[in-house]
């Protein structure tokens, strides 16, 4: 069997369990399928060889793939996430595999209203002749983030096959709840112990973040005074017409995403639930300067007692809690997590784009407490939707990018590391939308 033809039979497999996360749930993981997933990858990496494979009371799989070369050599380490995004469902997924694509649209057979098209996905254009995998249009597909999730345990298996691959050990994580913001809630850094590690949950090929948004989240309570409709003239304030008010004066032609992109941030409400008497609002904070997100928490709160004067029976609270911060500051500390991955990539004749990233990942929290954790792209297209893809080829290319990776950390002497040194940055990146994270 290929490495493409084992790769993509994992992918496969994996998609077919249902991870998806659940927002506001009690436990970690907030979903048992992450926990069914991971029991399956321990299997697996015990049967490659990882003797030390195991999950963790929270459903964190940690293993380690020893070193191949005698001297000391930094540790490094590969993450994934085993969770789908809440936004669609990813329960029955049933994923097409379209070999030696032709060009074009690509109509999704569950759903005849679904149709992946090549406007609004043009690098579809330059992927003639390969495989494709979507969905059938009823689910996502669940490439954010099970790619990385292949990639990542088929480059260790490739590794184990071929010893005489110089590398130094390699740690393999493989995280929960990413989707919601609580993927290294239970993971501590030191668990991994290494210099570096790269989190595979980027899009398309040869791709590096280097930054994220900086994100909070608001959470907007507003307490009516409920009564029987009947009698409630003069008595009744309706939580629901006031939280329609607040959001009424959120802007839309800015502050918006659909109406912002490249560096600009935005104040994104997506759940609302509640009644009469009491209405809970969540509302997304994104700007990659992190001191812009206390002016968009202050305009929350303007916002709110505005509300209150038109309502003023009603009780509006605005909670602000962090979320995470742009990697691009800690990474600058240990210069060698992106120089190297370059590195790599130009040993395989590639040349890596670094780009920004609106939106996060596990890398963004990992970065912040102090393991530097750039993101690599893994074959994914259009996550968290019933239009969600992914490249079989792409996501080879990121096993070789990985084999390529652990071999440039190797033999590679250390970079120095002035003070200060900043990471270049494209001004214009094609935006990554990652609305949930």
């Amino acid at each position: 069997m290929t490495m493409e033809n084992r790769l993509l039979r994992r992918f496969l497999h994996y998609v077919k369990c249902d991870t998806t996360a659940r927002d506001g749930a009690r436990t970690y993981p907030s979903s048992r399928g992450q926990l069914r997933l991971g029991r399956h990858l321990v299997d697996e990496l015990h049967a490659i060889g990882l003797a030390d494979a195991r999950q963790d009371q929270f459903g964190i799989v940690l293993a380690t793939l020893p070193a191949t070369v005698a001297r000391p050599t930094p540790v490094i380490a590969w993450c994934a996430h085993l969770d789908t995004s809440p936004e669609t469902t990813g329960k029955g997924v049933k994923p097409q595999v379209i070999r030696d694509y032709r060009g074009g649209d690509l109509p999704l057979a569950g759903d005849p209203a679904r149709t992946i098209r090549t406007a609004d996905n043009p690098e579809l254009d330059g992927l003639i002749g390969r495989t494709l995998i979507t969905t059938d249009g009823t689910t996502l597909l669940g490439a954010d983030d099970k790619a990385g999730v292949a990639v990542v345990m088929e480059a260790a298996a490739w590794l184990r096959e071929h010893p005489e691959i110089a590398h130094g050990p390699i740690r393999l994580c493989f995280t929960c709840d990413e989707e919601i913001g609580r993927g290294v809630d239970h993971l501590d850094p030191r668990q991994i112990a290494a210099t570096a590690c790269y989190t595979l949950d980027g899009e398309g090929t040869d791709r590096i973040d280097v930054e994220t948004f900086s994100a909070d989240k608001a959470t907007v309570t507003i307490r009516g005074v409920n009564i029987h409709p009947s009698i409630a003239k003069g008595r009744m304030t309706n939580a629901v017409r006031a939280v329609a008010d607040f959001v009424s004066r959120l802007p839309r032609d800015r502050l918006a995403p659909e109406a912002t992109e490249d560096r600009q941030g935005f104040l994104h409400p997506y759940e609302i639930g509640g009644g009469v008497g009491e209405v809970t609002l969540s509302i997304l904070l994104r700007d990659f300067a992190v001191e812009k997100l206390a002016s968009q928490a202050q305009f929350l709160r303007n916002a709110a007692k505005a509300t209150a004067r038109d309502f003023p029976e009603a009780a509006i609270s605005v909670r602000i809690d962090a979320q995470y911060r742009n990697m691009a500051e800690g990474l600058t500390r240990e210069p060698r997590a992106v120089a190297y991955a370059q590195e790599a990539l130009d040993r395989l004749g590639r040349t890596a784009r670094l780009m920004i990233v609106r939106g996060g990942t596990d890398g963004s929290r990992l970065t912040e407490a102090g393991l530097p954790t750039p993101n690599l792209s893994c074959g994914a297209h259009t996550p968290h939707s019933p239009l969600e893809w992914a490249c079989l080829e792409e996501m080879a290319e990121s096993v070789a990018w990985l084999v390529a990776l652990a071999e440039t950390w190797a033999q590679r002497e250390p970079l120095p590391k002035p003070a200060g040194k900043q990471l270049p940055r494209r001004r214009s990146p094609a935006p990554r939308r990652r609305p949930r994270s």
